[in-house]
């Protein structure tokens, strides 16, 4: 999977610096798949950028930056990173389905700091 997109890959993490990657696939089949989705809805921040790259699929991140709530639809071929410290949440949906690749500065990869906050509950979710 990351073979195909290792030009793009290599020129990021030279660019930016990210130090690891990996992929991330989730579908319907997956026997974690609530257990997740109630992980990622929890409105979280990470001490570095959250990049992915959708190679399939979709995901729907929400950033919640100051005041403001903003909801980011994901799809094939869509690029998002989300800016280091920004509160987000991210919605697979019931049944997900989706292929990322994610770039890390860290090389212990998806660290997440809980705010502890509920407001992911008050927005609207990703339906199938």
């Amino acid at each position: 999977m990351i073979a195909a997109y290792r030009p793009q890959i290599d020129r990021l993490m030279a660019e930016r610096g990210y130090v690891t990657v990996d992929v991330i696939s989730l579908d319907s089949s997956h026997p974690q798949k609530a257990e997740l989705r109630a992980k990622f809805l929890e409105e979280h921040r990470h001490a570095e950028d959250e990049v992915r790259f959708f190679v399939a699929g979709r995901g729907l991140f929400t950033l919640h930056i100051e005041d403001k709530v903003y909801a980011v639809l994901c799809e094939k071929n869509d690029l998002i990173s989300v800016p280091a410290g920004t509160r987000h949440w991210f919605d697979m949906g019931e049944n997900p389905h989706f292929v990322a690749i994610r770039l890390f500065n860290n090389p212990e990869g998806w660290v997440a700091q809980f705010t502890g906050e509920d407001i992911a509950g008050r927005f609207p979710r990703l339906e199938d």
